[in-house]
């Protein structure tokens, strides 16, 4: 167990390594961005990325072969791209997205095989996708998703093959305040999202949404809500989404944020009573405690 003392001034909100595990990058309540070197279990402090004008609830890493890049979303409705100069090796902010009306509650990189994507959920209901393209323009769709806001979203895993990015359909799965999740898929005539499928279980708001990267036996979509539960959805043989709840009985308090393992095979949840639990799915389908971690 490493601690890592006086991080930040307020509550840190996101802590995320990066691809391969050499660097974390954390988000705070105190408007910045930090970004440690790690070298066994040592965390030193290199950088503090400042520009941010509101809490900065979420950061999520590039893929390694787009250069050091790092994507914040915040409270104050921005989304900043942050690289490493190669000229310099310094941390500089190269891009701002200024398109919503209210926060921005994630960001997520798509699959590497579908190039620089962004994908930003905003509590003023719309999502939004970020193209970064290779001329240093960027180009966007924005769409209505949840019309009382957008708390997540996760990318589905490539089923396509290649690295052809026009091989591979682009999917994702979005959760909000009005109880439910929707999976969107791209439609090239209209250029724009069209929604796949609802998914509604929850009596609450869902918090977080999670599709699992692994497609050897199904996919899974978890979603952790507000009403203390955790739903796991599957496809049955006509296509149609199923969901299983996670436990018999609710969560002790509000379930936060849910993470597969990158083999798909084991969720993390967390939820308000400041505990993190491990569940895996037995050969009889239904799903088990495999740990937990108290914070």
């Amino acid at each position: 167990m490493v601690t890592i003392p006086d991080a930040h001034e307020d509550l840190i909100h996101d802590a995320v390594l990066d691809y391969y595990g050499k660097k974390l990058a954390t988000a705070s309540s105190d408007k910045t961005i930090k970004i440690f070197d790690i070298d066994g279990d040592n965390y030193k402090l290199v950088d503090t990325l400042t520009g941010h004008e509101g809490p900065v609830w979420q950061v999520a890493w590039a893929h390694p072969q787009f250069g050091t890049i790092l994507a914040s979303c915040s409270y104050d409705g921005k989304v900043m791209i942050w690289k490493v100069l190669p000229e310099t090796q310094q941390w500089a902010m190269i891009a701002e997205h200024t398109i919503h009306q209210g926060s921005v509650n994630s960001v997520s990189w798509a699959p590497q095989e579908l190039g620089p994507v962004l994908l930003c959920t905003s509590s003023d209901g719309k999502v939004s996708v970020v193209d970064f393209n290779e001329n240093g323009t960027t180009s966007h769709v924005v769409f209505e998703a949840h019309s009382i806001g957008v708390n997540s979203a996760s990318w589905a895993p490539l089923t396509g093959s290649g690295k052809d990015a026009s091989q591979h359909q682009r999917r994702f799965v979005t959760c909000g305040s009005d109880n439910l999740a929707k999976i969107w898929s791209f439609d090239a005539a209209s250029s724009t999202y069209v929604l796949e499928a609802t998914l509604a279980g929850h009596s609450d708001w869902v918090r977080d949404v999670a599709w699992s990267g692994s497609v050897l036996v199904r996919s899974y979509i978890a979603t952790a809500s507000q009403d203390c539960t955790v739903l796991i959805w599957s496809q049955d043989d006509n296509g149609h989404w199923q969901k299983q709840p996670l436990t018999e009985n609710k969560f002790p308090d509000v379930c936060w944020r849910a993470s597969w393992s990158l083999s798909g095979n084991i969720l993390a949840v967390s939820g308000g009573d400041n505990k993190i639990t491990l569940w895996k799915e037995n050969l009889q389908g239904k799903w088990e405690s495999a740990g937990e971690v108290d914070q």
